[in-house]
């Protein structure tokens, strides 16, 4: 059983369930086992079109969660547009801060240049806490080779109650390229100019390479993850798995 009589999700036989799985192959199985329970995130990055586009094959009518932080690059927007566009998806979230909390915390929009913890907080966090409420599965698109907090980040790990799956974990910078190149799928425009990591304006610089290709976020400070992959205590989401996982 994956999940008890109360539909409580059980955290080991979810990670027996699916060892040595990934990819679309994980997507599918994991669809199929939680119908209706699941959600994609997608920050329609540099690196989205993988992830999205395995979800596409798999079920085009998946919901994938977007987080409009009100900072976001217009070309990130129009990529968005593009890739729901040309992959069939339609079951898109927005997920945006809430007015009073902006009004209130941020009124003059500069609150990341004083505080870039508390900035993500009210335009990342809490919005996408409040979204996520009616999902109990949750897809993202990390990876390890992003290193960090990600380094050691597995497959299937249960957060707050929430099963959180990483398809991609071990894919190398070298898969996706191969993977995009294949499928034909379009680059973000700002991968072009040099940006490996997109995220919000402010907090983003060109720069990254396939051994840091976050290095251009945050530039200046220790900061390395925005909040919304961090659970309820404050801890980097990771798992200790069973040794069936890894094999």
């Amino acid at each position: 059983m994956l999940a008890d009589a109360h539909g409580a999700i059980q955290a080991n036989a979810a990670i027996e369930r699916y060892a040595g799985i990934e990819g679309r192959n994980l997507i599918k199985s994991v669809l199929k086992d939680y119908p209706g329970r699941v959600a994609l995130l997608s920050s329609f990055g540099a690196e989205s079109s993988v992830l999205l586009h395995m979800a596409s094959e798999v079920d085009p009518h998946v919901p994938v969660i977007f987080l409009d932080t009100l900072k976001l690059f217009p070309e990130t927007i129009a990529y968005r547009d593009k890739l729901v566009s040309e992959l069939g998806l339609t079951n898109l979230l927005i997920a945006k801060p809430d007015e009073a909390d902006l009004a209130q915390f941020d009124p003059q929009g500069d609150l990341h240049g004083s505080n870039t913890d508390f900035c993500c907080y009210v335009r990342k966090t809490v919005p996408m806490d409040e979204v996520l409420k009616d999902f109990d599965v949750i897809i993202s698109g990390r990876k390890r080779f992003h290193g960090s907090a990600r380094s050691d980040l597995q497959f299937v790990n249960l957060q707050d109650g929430k099963l959180k799956i990483e398809p991609l974990a071990g894919f190398s910078a070298l898969d996706l390229q191969t993977y995009m190149q294949q499928h034909h799928l379009p680059s973000h425009p700002l991968k072009l100019a040099g940006y490996r990591s997109i995220g919000c304006v402010p907090c983003t610089a060109v720069g990254g390479n396939d051994e840091d290709p976050r290095a251009g976020r945050w530039q200046g400070t220790n900061k390395t993850e925005c909040g919304i992959h961090f659970s309820a205590n404050g801890q980097v989401i990771r798992t200790v798995t069973r040794q069936a996982a890894l094999t």
